[in-house]
């Protein structure tokens, strides 16, 4: 989810992003609160799990190779079929569902887990990947509580998600980055510090997935995730097109990319938190005048920040007090979204995924054998502290200039990883279209012949609020989630009319 932004559910997400700080726990019988004295990366990753009544049994996942895998392919990917509650429209048979482990060739010891689903429309439908944030958050967040082709039930039942985003995709998820979810090395020296790890490795599994899946790799090919990807994903498209123009391997038909409630660029995102909080009554205008007192020595720790290690740990700590006096101020309200208060410690319960994923039934159909399963990883968190306050939109313009379609979208009600700050630097972004994109209109969103949200756009930059939607939009607004993905690939996001609808284009 997000830290301070990003958390994008640790987007969960969400996924996941984790949560920037940490409760006053002095006393058992006060409420949950943010403190700003409590510095550990680690701590509020901590935090952070527990409110999503998350569990995990190891930190990060670590442990030496299954004698399944040991000598095998880099890729080892077997169909797997679960029991659903439903008709999807076809066999599971037919459908395609694939789970696999892939050998990350840059690294001494480490396996990246995927699920793949192919798309119940039409086989020549977009493949698209979903990373989930956090740092450290398994895509396995977004599978079965936002967009995957099922969802859990209360007993551990699947039920087909009639809005699943494969119905207008072949879809990708992926457990990273190394010692997220299934995802796992015996080697410590393989945990990624920072976005050019994480994007060398996504780009060396979508050459070896695209081999073992030949048919798929002409389709048109989209990035998409939330909370913390808002840093993942800029830096993995950046890779996958330079992999392109530099002829590395396999051209891999790079479209477009999509974030959602993401972190991308602290410096303007940490300076919105205390205007989104003073807009929405979480605090009053004293606190955003006190509060405020704290944004320059932000924007100079980020400044500092460039490639000095030790200086970007520095302007996290400084930059997340922010968002910690505005939650010591704003109490128990949730906030991936302001709609809802935290029961106590409790802000979304997610433990049926941990529960269903330990089922000896269900490790077998995936062929994970015994290894365990960190839904959210603390240690993964705190290894990505010095990329936090990285700016991550500084590569968009490069990509924006080849004609690389790119989405921001946000749903209206979350404020970790809010609308505002993600409009504001997607509205300051230098490229050549800045100026036309700032005159843009903005216009209706339309889903099921209702406005569900505004729109700009401008060339391949859009940017979409959605209306009553936290975090986690495709969880909260799925229906209008899914019409957005679908008018967006296609082409067609602008256009207002309620005759476009998702049923029309699947």
């Amino acid at each position: 989810m997000a830290s301070t932004c990003p958390y994008a559910l640790l987007s969960f997400f969400f996924f996941v992003f984790i949560i920037s700080f940490l409760s006053d726990a002095k006393s058992p019988d006060r409420q949950v609160r943010f403190s700003s004295t409590i510095k550990s990366p680690r701590l509020r990753a901590e935090k952070l799990i527990r409110d999503l009544n998350l569990f995990p049994e190891q930190d990060i996942n670590m442990g030496s190779d299954d004698e399944s895998l040991v000598e095998t392919p880099a890729i080892v990917e077997k169909q797997f079929s679960f029991y659903l509650l439903g008709d999807p429209g076809a066999s599971v048979q037919d459908l395609g569902h694939h789970a696999g482990y892939y050998r990350l060739p840059h690294t001494k010891a480490a396996r990246m887990f995927y699920f793949f689903f192919e798309s119940r429309n039409n086989k020549n439908d977009p493949v698209v990947i979903w990373l989930t944030g956090g740092p450290g958050c398994s895509s396995e967040l977004a599978l079965f509580y936002e967009n995957g082709p099922f969802q859990l039930t209360s007993n551990l039942s699947l039920v087909w998600n009639e809005y699943g985003w494969d119905k207008a995709s072949n879809l990708i998820y992926v457990d990273q980055p190394t010692g997220t979810g299934f995802s796992y090395t015996a080697d410590a020296t393989d945990i990624r510090h920072n976005e050019t790890g994480v994007s060398n490795d996504l780009y060396d599994f979508l050459q070896a997935f695209f081999k073992e899946h030949p048919q798929f790799a002409k389709n048109d090919f989209y990035i998409t995730g939330e909370s913390y990807a808002g840093h993942y994903i800029p830096a993995f498209a950046s890779r996958v097109h330079q992999g392109n123009k530099n002829k590395e391997g396999l051209h891999i038909n790079l479209k477009g990319f999509a974030i959602g409630n993401g972190l991308t660029n602290p410096s303007i995102q940490y300076q919105a938190y205390t205007d989104y909080a003073l807009e929405n009554k979480l605090i009053q205008k004293s606190d955003y005048d006190r509060i405020n007192i704290k944004i320059p020595d932000c924007e100079q720790a980020i400044t500092d920040c460039g490639n000095d290690g030790e200086a970007c740990e520095n302007a996290f700590y400084v930059c997340t007090s922010i968002f910690s006096e505005v939650m010591n101020v704003a109490g128990n309200i949730n906030y991936y979204d302001i709609r809802k208060q935290c029961e106590g410690s409790l802000c979304y319960d997610f433990s049926n995924m941990e529960d269903f994923l330990n089922l000896k039934t269900v490790r077998d159909a995936l062929g994970v054998g015994n290894r365990g399963f960190v839904s959210c990883s603390s240690e993964v968190y705190d290894a990505m502290v010095r990329d936090w306050m990285k700016n991550l939109e500084a590569g968009i313009p490069a990509l924006l200039e080849d004609g690389i379609n790119v989405l921001i979208y946000a749903g209206d009600q979350d404020l970790i990883c809010n609308w505002l700050g993600n409009s504001r630097w997607v509205h300051v972004m230098n490229w050549s279209g800045q100026k036309e994109f700032g005159a843009a209109s903005t216009v209706p969103f339309v889903s099921d012949g209702k406005e569900a949200g505004q729109l700009k756009s401008h060339g391949p930059l859009s940017f979409l609020k959605v209306y009553k939607a936290g975090h986690m939009v495709p969880m909260d607004q799925p229906k209008a989630a899914l019409q957005m993905l679908t008018s967006w690939m296609h082409g067609k996001l602008a256009v207002t009319s309620s005759t476009y609808n998702v049923e029309s284009t699947l």
